[in-house]
């Protein structure tokens, strides 16, 4: 198992550049099983999650070439339908959240697929049952095989329907629009998820042939088509790295620029860290993070506590929540953080008052800090990273603490962040990687 040895309390400087985004990546490589032609992804991160879904790719029959660097070439000519029923997928399926967006694309092009129960990030309760309802109005069949833990679904067809999503979920949207672009007639999707990343998918739909309307809102409009053909895709920055590099600069009180960025589909985040007192700067397309000596948390105009909650875009994503905590427990002022989709998102938060945070967990989803507005810096512990979003938000704290921190469990932060550690190391953080069994 790998861990990281962070020595707290330098100032980083220098230029960054995000990854491209995890969660587009992980709809988008899906979206090649819908074609028997060449996809080309551009922009492709190397982290674990996603390497890990070009693998079982691979595994299920489609060609996959690297094309040098971030650029990759799929061609799902002839895929292996077969393999989905092995005990090797399944194991694989259900150790991969993203996985379940293989679902659409294998029931609407080959009328089966299975899924495990989910896997993923130990971060609270995550059910299927959108996806399953979504598929199951557009005329599959499903039932779910208690004795191997996987739910198996089939359809002779699949047809055209008007829908109305229980929630507004994003893996749930991406799943039954591919799912929907080659069944028959008209699908219109209310309470559709918009974020950027399903825009992408829809955008990359709609150039390998789909005809889908009202992309950016969260009413989509599907006419199936008879089949679809290949393209060339790049997939955008992705917006959780810049929202950790705005923290990592203001919680070792840095000046960093953050380049190409996508400022545009950024959404409400840059917004959301000057709330917390933060002069971040757009120029151009990057974003410039000046060094301040204090963060000062704004209040609401009759002087209550502000609150920082997640929510559907447009609203803040909730993967950046831990990190807007962390930053907040060095602001000068207090600030009620909820998180409401995940019921164990928070927990993480004892690790941080072990450091030295005033941090109150309310519930397990609001926790009040108090920030000590560098007056007094969180100390150096030895911690395990739960999942990819704590594990961030954890090595944040870190870069910003006396002494040295030690982080076992980082495979967890390396499925979603690409060579972190030497990233951070070129901006004059102490970090290093070491492989050795982890101690609790």
């Amino acid at each position: 198992m790998s861990s990281f040895i962070i020595n707290g309390g330098n100032r980083l400087s220098g230029v960054i550049t995000p990854q491209g985004a995890k969660n587009e990546a992980l709809q988008v490589l899906c979206a090649t099983l819908l074609t028997q032609e060449e996809i080309v992804l551009d922009n492709v991160p190397d982290i674990l999650d996603v390497n890990n879904l070009i693998s079982l790719l691979r595994d299920m029959g489609v060609e996959v070439q690297n094309l040098g660097g971030r650029k990759w070439s799929f061609r799902a000519a002839d895929v292996n339908v077969d393999f989905f029923e092995s005990d090797d997928f399944t194991r694989r399926n259900s150790a991969l959240r993203g996985s379940i967006m293989l679902v659409g694309p294998m029931l609407t092009r080959f009328g089966k697929a299975i899924v495990a129960k989910p896997g993923g990030d130990k971060i609270g309760r995550r059910h299927i049952d959108t996806h399953l309802e979504g598929f199951e109005k557009l005329g599959a069949d499903f039932f779910f095989d208690g004795l191997n833990a996987k739910y198996v679904l089939t359809a002779k067809s699949l047809t055209g329907c008007e829908m109305l999503l229980s929630e507004a979920s994003v893996t749930g949207t991406a799943n039954i629009v591919m799912a929907a672009v080659l069944a028959k007639g008209r699908t219109v999707i209310y309470n559709a998820a918009c974020e950027p990343y399903v825009q992408q998918l829809c955008r990359m739909l709609c150039a390998m042939g789909a005809r889908i309307s009202g992309i950016a809102s969260n009413l989509l409009t599907i006419d199936g088509v008879e089949s679809l053909h290949g393209c060339s895709h790049t997939i955008l920055p992705d917006m959780i790295e810049v929202g950790s590099f705005i923290g990592t600069a203001a919680m070792t009180s840095s000046e960093l620029t953050i380049k190409n960025v996508s400022y545009k589909n950024l959404g409400i985040i840059p917004d959301s860290f000057r709330r917390l007192g933060i002069n971040l700067q757009q120029q151009g397309d990057d974003i410039y993070v000046p060094a301040q000596s204090e963060y000062r948390i704004e209040s609401y105009l009759d002087g209550s506590i502000m609150k920082i909650a997640d929510a559907p875009w447009p609203g803040l994503t909730p993967d950046l929540l831990s990190v807007l905590l962390v930053v907040a427990t060095q602001c000068h002022g207090s600030v009620l953080i909820h998180q409401k989709m995940f019921e164990s998102r928070l927990f993480f938060v004892d690790k941080l008052i072990d450091m030295g945070a005033q941090i109150i967990l309310c519930d397990p989803h609001r926790a009040v800090v108090v920030g000590h507005n560098h007056e007094r810096n969180l100390k150096g512990r030895v911690m395990t990273s739960p999942d990819i979003r704590a594990g961030i938000a954890l090595l944040i704290a870190a870069l910003g603490a006396e002494g040295q921190s030690i982080i076992h469990n980082i495979d967890q932060i390396d499925r979603g962040y690409e060579s972190i550690e030497k990233r951070l190391a070129a901006l004059g953080a102490d970090i290093t990687r070491v492989e050795e069994p982890a101690t609790h």
